[in-house]
């Protein structure tokens, strides 16, 4: 008999499966879906980027190489450098990945030591459940800082102790937010790269939301903080551009763990094929379909925050990504909800699926096109009770 990992073996099921298992159930029911629950775009990722895409298909396939072309670090600088005001090398700073999930993951392999007496990762709860998953497969401990709305959804770094901070290896956070859609000061982010460096982890942000920013304005990137000394950021091309399929993405700072990384990649196989890369240059280099793409999330997201509003039901956080965090009526529980709106046609995501902190809400991708919006806007008018009614 063969014996797996305790990592792999102990795994639990990712939370969305039994979202898909609904779905699928609803589907076969002859119910007509419109599906809020996962966070991939259904606007067309852009015509002109598709066609890059299209004729960097050579007649001979090669592999990629594992630090990505420079035409694409180039524009990932240029990029960085144009929305932060930050000079990155692309030589030395810069690392193109698949997407922002692969390198989320596998980040604890990087800098998890045991041996070391670093063998702690630290978390932000409700959240993205892949670095805690990344984590535990890579046999660390987890932490996990609760957000709420008493803090704004940020966690309190000062209610950690030194001895704790001591012995972790990754902080990670995660603004704009997901779940929340609550963003980070400048100040804050500056705040946790300053512990990096004094108690010797690593800083990592995933800031796969940061152009999805609406009346807040543009939110901030860890890359500001000056000192990119134990601090990386990650960002992805698949909510900016609708690309999610593309599979394209950057970890961005810290040299010395770029340095790193490249050197581990070319083990892994990991790089976005060329054709991908060369896409991507496209992508980066324009700034007009992601501005019209933000107006688009902003017609749909003032769509539902009117009609929450109507119905008197709180959407908290809420001021940046296509996510809202709608606080559940009547004191069920966010299973519930999630499950009495899908007998309607409504696909959400309930909070439990981001961990225990998110019960009490569901998030809401406003990812359906515009019609498909508007008509679900219509479903839940009609199925939510007046505001005199809940009382």
């Amino acid at each position: 008999m063969m014996h797996l990992a305790p990592s792999l073996r102990d795994l639990e099921p990712y939370p969305f499966e039994e979202l898909d298992r609904q779905k699928r159930a609803a589907l076969d029911a002859g119910r007509e879906l419109i599906d809020f629950g996962v966070g991939d775009p259904r606007d067309v990722t852009p015509e002109f980027i598709r066609d890059a895409l299209k004729n960097a298909v050579a007649p001979v396939s090669s592999y990629p190489r594992a630090a990505g072309l420079p035409e694409l670090r180039g524009a990932i600088a240029g990029w960085v450098h144009g929305r932060f005001g930050v000079t990155l090398d692309p030589a030395s700073d810069v690392l193109p990945t698949l997407g922002s999930k692969e390198p989320i993951f596998s980040m604890a392999q990087a800098v998890v030591y045991p041996a070391a007496a670093r063998n702690l990762v630290v978390v932000t709860a409700p959240g993205y459940t892949i670095p805690e998953r990344g984590a535990r497969a890579a046999g660390a401990e987890v932490l996990r800082l609760p957000l709420t709305e008493a803090s704004g959804f940020l966690p309190d770094l000062d209610g950690v102790d030194a001895a704790t901070w001591d012995r972790t290896a990754i902080l990670w956070l995660n603004y704009p937010n997901n779940p929340t859609g609550a963003v980070a000061t400048l100040a804050f982010l500056e705040g946790a790269a300053e512990l990096a460096r004094r108690h010797g982890f690593l800083l990592a942000s995933d800031e796969a939301y940061s152009e999805l920013w609406f009346e807040s304005g543009p939110p901030p990137s860890v890359l500001q903080v000056g000192d990119l000394t134990n601090v990386v950021a990650i960002n992805t091309l698949s909510k900016r551009s609708s690309m999610t399929g593309y599979r394209s993405g950057f970890v961005a700072g810290d040299r010395q763990l770029i340095e790193a990384m490249k050197a581990q990649r070319p083990s892994v196989g990991v790089t976005p094929q060329e054709f991908v890369q060369l896409a991507s240059v496209t992508a980066w280099g324009d700034e007009s379909h992601v501005v019209e793409q933000r107006a688009r999330y902003a017609e749909k997201r003032a769509l539902f925050l009117d009609l929450f509003q109507t119905k008197g039901i709180q959407v908290m956080g809420s001021v940046a990504t296509f996510y809202l965090w709608v606080k559940v009526p009547g004191g069920r529980r966010s299973t519930t909800w999630g499950s009495e709106l899908l007998e309607h046609g409504i696909v959400v995501a309930p909070g439990s699926y981001f961990g225990s902190e998110g019960e009490g809400y569901v998030r809401m991708a406003v990812v359906p096109t515009i019609e498909d919006c508007r008509r679900a806007a219509d479903i839940l008018f009609d199925l939510l009770p007046d505001p005199a009614v809940t009382r």
